[in-house]
């Protein structure tokens, strides 16, 4: 019944419905009125976990943009704590080729990011 090391019930330990992976990957949070460097700690098919630049407090619905990978990841924000954030996201759309119209600020700021 005791899984987790801190003495809480091993089905407690744990919420997340979809395994994540870690990531460490060089993104970028892009809203309106926002744009700011970030890192993307770890990522699953429901969502991630971020490491912002700095200490700013996010709008509801924000743009994750993985830079390598040239994707961008709609989604809302489900918890900020200091610089750290939870974003549940559906999907990544790439940014590369033609992109729909409602991502084309999320292309914009992978090109200034030094995407390809």
């Amino acid at each position: 019944m005791f899984g987790s090391k801190f003495g809480r019930p091993a089905d407690l330990a744990d919420r997340r419905s979809e395994p994540r992976r870690i990531a460490n990957a060089r993104g970028v949070v892009s809203a309106p009125a926002l744009e700011m460097a970030c890192l993307i700690m770890d990522l699953s098919a429901a969502g991630m976990r971020l490491r912002l630049d700095r200490s700013a407090a996010l709008p509801r619905e924000v743009v994750v943009i993985d830079v390598a990978e040239g994707l961008a990841y709609p989604g809302v924000v489900a918890w900020q704590k200091g610089q750290e954030a939870g974003i549940k996201q559906a999907g990544p759309t790439s940014l590369r080729g033609l992109v729909p119209a409602r991502m084309t600020a999320a292309r914009d700021a992978w090109l200034r990011a030094g995407g390809r």
